[in-house]
């Protein structure tokens, strides 16, 4: 574990203070060099899950981190509407997802300890887990588009009542200073976000992946391998993303199925006194980890093998 959080810990620290510090456009042969090794990397550190302690990690660790990393994508459409919102340039895109997304990172830690805290002693928040996820798969296949428009959140909102904040990006900086006076650049207010919208979008991903383990470092990991690579995504498909048109559909699959685990689960361990007095339903089946495996593979595959060929249809028209 220790040596896994090390490494994690380097591919941020050389991206934020070696890569970023390079304002640029990447290239597409670097997104897809990027999104390559950090794809291959959660690939070998599931391998190495497997070695050390066993297939059911590994197969948690490859569930959690698909489902993770396919969730990751909707949160691209955001990420785009946010960066026209504050009209970040170009070049510093790259810079911005970089600091935003480690501010996620850490902003998911302490969601994931809060959820491992309330799992352990509550079983019963899996059906508060599982019903919210199903109501989040409608929503998503029913449910108008939210993503259509950027509202900032309250803390965003706060920031600008209280502080001095510049119209114009001086660099990477996030102070500046015009006519003497010092003011917060716009940079900052688009960390927070960045990191703040993504914090949002963790309330679907990480009650689904505490639905395929309860290990807070398979949960901590598939997040942070997901998000590796994320912002080489964001400049690789964002020219793509509304064309992805049964994602949501795929997506919408995964976390019902997930939704009914966590409930069956629920049931399987109950402890509420009003249902069944109190006991444990052993007729409640249990889910494997490698049926939910092919569950995401399947329905994630199907939703953009569907859309690649409706994107083609679509083109042979014109």
């Amino acid at each position: 574990m220790i040596g896994t959080f090390v490494v994690l810990a380097m591919f941020f620290i050389v991206d934020i203070f070696f890569i970023g510090r390079k304002p640029h456009v990447p290239s597409t042969r670097e997104c897809v060099t990027h999104i390559g090794f950090f794809v291959v990397a959660a690939l070998l550190f599931g391998g190495l899950l497997w070695l050390v302690a066993g297939s059911r990690p590994a197969i948690e660790f490859y569930s959690g981190w698909l489902t993770e990393y396919s969730l990751s994508i909707d949160n691209l459409f955001v990420f785009v509407i946010i960066m026209a919102n504050f009209a970040v340039p170009k070049t510093l895109q790259k810079y911005v997802l970089s600091i935003g997304i480690t501010v996620a990172l850490l902003l998911r830690g302490l969601f994931i300890l809060a959820g491992a805290a309330l799992i352990t002693r509550f079983t019963w928040v899996f059906f508060i887990f599982g019903a919210f996820l199903l109501v989040t798969a409608a929503r998503m296949v029913f449910g108008s588009n939210d993503d259509e428009e950027y509202k900032e959140n309250g803390l965003i909102r706060m920031l600008r009542k209280v502080m001095k904040i510049s119209d114009d990006y001086d660099g990477e900086h996030l102070r500046t200073t015009h006519h003497g006076q010092r003011y917060f650049t716009p940079m900052l207010v688009v960390f927070l976000a960045i990191g703040t919208t993504d914090v949002l979008f963790a309330f679907d991903s990480i009650p689904a992946i505490f639905g395929l383990t309860k290990d807070p470092f398979i949960v901590f990991t598939s997040n942070v391998f997901a998000l590796l690579g994320l912002q080489q995504l964001f400049f690789l498909l964002g020219a793509l993303l509304d064309k992805l048109v049964y994602l949501p559909i795929g997506l919408a699959v995964v976390l019902a199925f997930i939704g009914i685990k966590l409930i069956l689960e629920a049931i399987h361990e109950n402890t509420l006194p009003f249902i069944n007095g109190g006991h444990a339903i052993d007729a409640a089946p249990e889910v494997p980890t490698w049926l939910s495996l092919g569950v995401i593979v399947v329905s994630i595959g199907t939703a953009a093998i569907a859309s690649l060929i409706h994107m083609r249809s679509v083109e042979a028209s014109k």
